[in-house]
């Protein structure tokens, strides 16, 4: 599993949280996990192939907001005992 981690600048509200959700899952249909925080400013999604980041920096680009930054890193889900 890989875990993409999106630095982004423009969220507002609730809204602009969807809005950048929406483009992920329909930039990388197989993300699960997707999450927006406006609060963070950023974004984050689980996929079992690594993804190319400029392709993602340019999805969230063409909604109105600003990707400043996207890392595609090796994501060990943690559990109870490990």
């Amino acid at each position: 599993m890989y875990k993409t981690v999106l630095k982004i600048d423009g969220m507002m509200c609730g809204m602009c949280e969807a809005h950048i959700c929406d483009a992920i899952r329909k930039e990388v249909p197989s993300a699960s996990k997707v999450k927006a925080s406006r609060a963070k400013g950023e974004a984050s999604f689980l996929t079992k192939d690594e993804v190319d980041a400029d392709k993602i920096r340019r999805a969230v680009n063409s909604t109105g907001y600003t990707c400043t930054s996207a890392e595609c890193d090796i994501y060990v889900k943690k559990g109870l005992f490990g």
